[in-house]
């Protein structure tokens, strides 16, 4: 069987969870004896076999983000010949996955990894591109042949944002995690990243991985770090900002926190593994604040190198963080912003004042990582679900 995944990002240019999804799930299906998979995706030219570039109609080297994208779909339809199935992942390939099962007559598969309808401040990034890419999304998920959900709570979602798909249609598949990439790192070594930016060992450690945009609640973050106890250092490795407005706020937000406390690190730059893992394995708690997250690979990341967490009890997340055993899920509610920081503080607090039930979490918590989120368990059932489909 021959399957073609369809895909903005793939090594090494991933940027957020999608991008790591697509890139574990195609490397474990490749160790199944009877599956090959070709990639078709986008950005620079790649070495790898069987990888394939598509880049934006030169023509169209002026057009609206959006319109860009919809014609790298139209040139991976176009190539994604001798295909048994083709599996795209968010709405920037959705238009090359949808069109590739008509033109070839294969089944078209769909991963929901988040949903336009409900990204509402996507419109400040995308402008009309935002209508274009909500019709992308929705062209692919109700015209797919079947339409994977990485957690329950994305099923209800799909179902929720799109009611003419039918239930049966919508196939649970969680998102999973390399557990022996992802693994517990000796910290402040002579090579220690954390040392070289000047984290103080002996201080309890808050921290933080994602992109600077709404969805990942790093404003409210920063607010909520105003009320962290005296000696929390918090650590931001946030970067790539949606817009050049919440770059501006957030600027403001960590020059704020730093005028009313030390220990305050902003970590721009994306970092290779090791050193992420280095921020994971230090922390005394990792913080997800999320105010949309279908599951939240973060914290599957950060559980995995035995760290503690604190997060938003949104979308996915209660699937992955077992509050009470491997962390503490904080209640969001959009029109209580206030609230939700200053639960988040009382969490981080509560978690770093009791080093011995955060040390049980993160404990727990790799062991939940490796028990229920096994990558070859996923592509297992992805490949079972492609079979029932051809």
């Amino acid at each position: 069987m021959r399957a073609g995944m369809m895909t903005r990002e793939y090594p090494p240019e991933v940027y957020g969870g999608a991008g790591v999804h697509v890139t574990e799930l195609t490397r474990f299906l490749r160790k199944l004896d009877d599956v090959e998979v070709d990639v078709h995706c986008m950005g620079a030219p790649r070495s790898e076999e069987n990888v394939y570039v598509h880049g934006v109609d030169p023509e169209l080297a002026d057009a609206n983000g959006a319109i860009k994208t919809l014609s790298t779909g139209l040139r991976m339809a176009d190539a994604a010949t001798g295909l048994d199935v083709v599996h795209s992942h968010t709405w920037y390939a959705g238009l090359g996955g949808h069109l590739t099962g008509r033109l070839y007559g294969i089944p078209h598969i769909a991963t929901a990894h988040s949903l336009e309808p409900h990204r509402p401040w996507k419109r400040e990034q995308l402008g009309g591109g935002y209508d274009v890419s909500s019709w992308s999304e929705r062209n692919a998920m109700e015209y797919a042949d079947g339409v994977i959900a990485v957690s329950a709570g994305m099923k209800d979602a799909i179902l929720n944002a799109y009611p003419a798909i039918a239930e049966d249609k919508v196939h649970v598949i969680l998102n999973g995690i390399d557990t022996e990439l992802w693994t517990p790192q000796q910290t402040f070594t002579d090579e220690s990243y954390l040392t070289s930016v000047g984290v103080n060992p002996d201080r309890p450690i808050a921290a933080f991985v994602g992109r600077i945009t709404r969805q990942k609640g790093v404003e409210h973050l920063i607010k909520a770090a105003m009320d962290f106890d005296e000696d929390v250092q918090l650590v931001l490795c946030a970067g790539a900002p949606d817009t050049p407005e919440i770059a501006a706020r957030t600027e403001a937000l960590v020059e704020e926190l730093r005028a009313t406390r030390d220990g305050v690190f902003w970590i721009k730059d994306h970092l290779p593994p090791e050193q992420i893992k280095e921020i994971y394995t230090a922390a005394d708690v990792f913080v997800c604040p999320s105010i949309y997250e279908p599951l939240g690979i973060v914290n599957l990341e950060a559980m995995a190198c035995e760290t503690a967490v604190v997060a938003s009890g949104v979308g996915g997340i209660p699937e992955v963080v077992a509050d009470g055993e491997t962390g503490t899920l904080v209640h969001y509610d959009e029109n209580d912003a206030v609230t939700f920081e200053k639960d988040l503080a009382e969490a981080v607090n509560a978690m770093v004042a009791d080093r011995d039930r955060a040390a049980r979490f993160g404990v727990a918590g790799r062991q939940r990582a490796v028990d229920q989120f096994s990558w070859e368990t996923i592509a297992q059932q992805t490949a079972d679900l492609y079979r029932s489909l051809i």
